[in-house]
């Protein structure tokens, strides 16, 4: 009888687990499906960044936010990291902001 039990458990978990492992897999494709909306590139968001902070780009990707659909990329310039919103349909910049949480302050990771 606990056997009986515990198999089906351990089965009810699976297919638990099963099923939120299709849905997270569709959710992510689904996101990268919709760059297809974007009047712009990627690389014409990269671009914009980079020209506004007269830095280099070390990320970039397409996100949903509060706003909707943007391109949100990661600028390195003058020693400092910031975080630069970019308008997927005119290509102009939104928002430029220090990303803080970047620095290492003068300390090298090991990895």
């Amino acid at each position: 009888m606990k056997r009986a039990l515990n198999v089906t458990l351990t089965l009810a978990a699976l297919s638990t687990v099963g099923v939120l492992a299709a849905q997270a897999s569709k959710t992510a494709e689904n996101d990268a499906l919709a760059i297809r909306h974007a009047d712009i590139t990627l690389t014409q968001a990269v671009q914009a960044a980079e020209q506004q902070l007269h830095g280099k780009a070390v990320r970039a990707e397409f996100e949903h936010g509060k706003a909707g659909w943007v391109f949100e990329v990661e600028v390195v310039a003058n020693n400092k990291t910031y975080d630069v919103t970019v308008d997927p349909a005119k290509g102009t910049v939104l928002t430029t902001q220090e990303d803080k949480g970047d620095h290492d302050h003068g300390e090298e990771q090991e990895d």
